[in-house]
């Protein structure tokens, strides 16, 4: 997951499942910002994207292109986790 895609996670209101994964992962450091290595099952994965679209842009929030960007990078990565059950 992105570093700026785990920040906007980080101040938002996440359920136990979702605050664990955040919390157990693992920060790899990535030239001028970092990509948190977080090893969970991809129905959390799902949520955190669901958490984060107002880094997309919806509800009309004003979005800094490197957050839309960071966030369009971790859907493709979730995307590849397969079809959901």
């Amino acid at each position: 997951m992105p570093g700026k895609v785990a920040d906007f996670l980080r101040s938002a209101e996440l359920d136990d499942a979702e605050r664990a994964a955040l919390d157990q992962g693992v920060t790899v450091q990535r030239g001028q910002g970092y990509t948190l290595r977080v090893s969970a099952v991809p129905a959390v994965h799902r949520g955190l994207l669901a958490r984060c679209e107002p880094l997309d842009g919806a509800g009309g929030v004003p979005v800094v292109p490197a957050q839309r960007r960071a966030r369009r990078e971790y859907e493709n990565r979730v995307s590849t986790l397969g079809a959901p059950a």
